[in-house]
């Protein structure tokens, strides 16, 4: 998987400053290498390097969502520790991929427990055995299938799997009281998305996770994504979940005219664009491409 878009996100924010409303989390540009910003409703996001995390304080216990790496996780941990005294209550995977969930371990002995889609925890464990970093884990101890939901505090959050999508394990975290919805990598805002066939990644099916997702949540919920090409919009509405799905259905019907022309793989991953496409950007669209043609010729067989 290509990691220099994270990277370059991560020099990018580096140096931002934090803000929150109570003002104690406003510092200087040259102490922290993260951004911590208010949502909606004290659903918070955290960015530095990886998948944005988000966290709820509640007098109940904290709520993470998605760890980053160890040494980001770290760095959240120990912000919200001089913020509260409060334990860790939850920690919520969106899905398996190590920009998500390698700083996981970071909350062993802090968090009571970590929750996840049931084919994100085996996924994770594949990746781990295939990589022999078992040892470097905090996987999930509570899993699901179709949804899970808890109160903690006066909050109640819900998780909702619609399918198979960027992987089969992706979830969308629902913190109902404030609206906040953490898309995970479900949405790549702006930049060409990772597809994971080795994680049974589909995207028609993704087509349809978006369509659910549209009709499940209201005009009003805000979202979070996982990546955004422009790391200061790593949150976005409805119109931000169309275009996204869009792109998806553009891709598909261009691949697929390539394929009936007899054009080769080799050949289709050389595209530089994607008809009809102007809002995407990056440097990972043959990873799109790529997946899209393997997707459409498992189809043919």
């Amino acid at each position: 998987m290509n990691r220099r878009n994270f990277i370059q996100t991560s020099a990018l924010t580096l140096g931002a400053f934090t803000l929150l409303p109570n003002g104690l989390w406003a510092k200087s540009a040259n102490e922290n290498p993260y951004k911590i910003k208010e949502v909606r409703g004290g659903v918070n996001v955290f960015s530095e390097k990886g998948g944005t995390i988000a966290f709820l304080n509640t007098k109940k216990g904290m709520v993470v969502v998605d760890s980053q790496f160890p040494e980001q996780s770290q760095h959240l941990i120990e912000a919200l520790k001089k913020q509260s005294t409060i334990p860790f209550k939850l920690l919520i995977n969106t899905h398996h991929h190590g920009d998500h969930t390698s700083g996981n371990i970071s909350f062993k002995g802090l968090v009571e427990h970590v929750v996840a889609h049931e084919n994100s925890l085996t996924n994770q464990k594949n990746n781990a055995q295939k990589q022999k970093t078992e040892e470097k884990q905090l996987y999930p101890d509570i899993t699901f299938t179709d949804s899970w939901k808890q109160k903690v505090g006066k909050e109640r959050i819900k998780a909702h799997y619609f399918g198979a999508g960027h992987t089969n394990g992706d979830s969308i975290i629902h913190f109902e009281n404030a609206n906040v919805a953490h898309l995970g990598d479900l949405l790549f805002n702006r930049r060409y998305p990772f597809v994971d066939r080795s994680a049974g990644a589909n995207i028609n099916n993704w087509i349809k996770v978006l369509d659910k997702t549209l009709s499940t949540f209201d005009n009003e919920t805000i979202f979070i994504f996982g990546h955004a090409l422009d790391p200061e919009k790593i949150t976005g509405n409805k119109e931000d979940i169309k275009a996204f799905k869009d792109y998806l259905e553009k891709l598909m019907v261009f691949v697929e005219s390539e394929i009936k022309a007899g054009k080769s793989k080799e050949e289709v991953v050389k595209s530089t664009f994607v008809p009809g496409v102007t809002e995407w950007k990056g440097d990972g669209i043959g990873r799109s491409l790529q997946a899209a043609y393997e997707e459409l010729s498992d189809v043919k067989k």
